[in-house]
């Protein structure tokens, strides 16, 4: 009977092991699977913004376009839609859908990474300008300050003329224009986490800045963070959309989905279909990114969790 019932306890001790794992298949399935049920609009967000990802990563190193977006003449000029190429040709006979597929990586690309940085980089110094007040934060809130009284579109022009236009140039404007917002929402939330019983604690037995800071406030925005970036990548794709439309961003060369709309302007007395597809594209990731973020700051704001 003891064999048995030590056999038992090891079950139930692997058992709970396994479901302990928060990183494993099953749990992320089980996850996603109760958010898709409490915000099936911001789970459709996810799947659709992950899929434009995919397509992105796809197109760009495992070739699953139909054609070279670049390859002139891959058809008759301003070919319409249909046909062997499903969405026409542009001016110089490219096809329009594998121009489209690789304006989803440069917009993913550009947008996540300058998103990340941007984000990550406000959180950090927004914490730490909080947990040191006096004259540093004094300092570095008054950077934000005359960072945020530029309109965004405006730093990001002044900012690629100064600099060029390449897609390291556009990531470098957006992380200028995120990280002011994302400095500002952060710090606000850590002025009170930093006044709460277990900081105290932690300076009180002589913990140090840095682990007080990473240890023991950077925990309590992740929700904040996760919140600022899922917000703040649909912002990133439609000024990098901008720029490369006013032709200051992505080289013209390059096929994005910006400067698909700026050649869709310059033909589209005669070819009013041309910036549709690229339109529609930057329409749908915005809005699913959009609806994502509603739905990850309902879930994870205490006081929104009933809704």
């Amino acid at each position: 009977m003891q064999v048995f019932g030590n056999q038992n306890m090891a079950e139930v001790e692997l058992t709970v092991r396994k479901e302990k794992n928060p990183w494993g298949a099953g749990s992320i399935l089980s996850g996603f699977s109760s958010f898709a049920r409490r915000k099936p609009i911001g789970a459709t967000g996810a799947v659709i913004l992950f899929t434009v990802i995919a397509i992105g990563l796809l197109t760009r190193y495992a070739g699953i376009a139909p054609n070279d977006p670049d390859q002139v003449g891959m058809g008759s000029k301003f070919l319409g839609p249909g046909g062997d190429l499903f969405l026409g040709t542009d001016q110089l006979g490219r096809d329009t859908l594998s121009r489209l597929m690789f304006g989803a990586w440069i917009s993913m690309k550009v947008g996540l990474v300058s998103v990340l940085i941007g984000i990550t980089a406000g959180t950090l110094i927004g914490i730490s300008s909080a947990y040191a007040g006096g004259i540093a934060d004094l300092l570095v809130q008054r950077v934000v300050d005359a960072l945020m009284g530029f309109p965004p579109i405006i730093l990001a022009l002044g900012l690629m003329a100064a600099l060029g236009a390449s897609d390291r140039n556009v990531i470098i404007a957006l992380v200028a224009i995120l990280l002011p917002g994302a400095t500002r929402v952060v710090r606000s939330q850590a002025l009170s986490i930093k006044e709460l019983d277990y900081v105290l604690a932690a300076r009180a037995i002589g913990g140090t800045s840095t682990r007080i800071v990473l240890r023991h406030m950077l925990p309590n925005v992740m929700a904040t963070y996760i919140v600022l970036i899922t917000i703040s990548l649909g912002f990133a794709i439609v000024v990098e959309a901008a720029l490369s439309f006013l032709g200051v961003g992505i080289p013209p060369d390059v096929a994005t989905w910006g400067g698909m709309i700026q050649l869709g302007r310059k033909f589209i007395d005669t070819q009013a279909w041309l910036p549709i597809p690229p339109l529609i594209a930057i329409g749908v990731v915005v809005f699913s990114v959009n609806f994502l973020g509603d739905a990850l700051r309902d879930v994870l704001d205490p006081r929104l969790r009933g809704r």
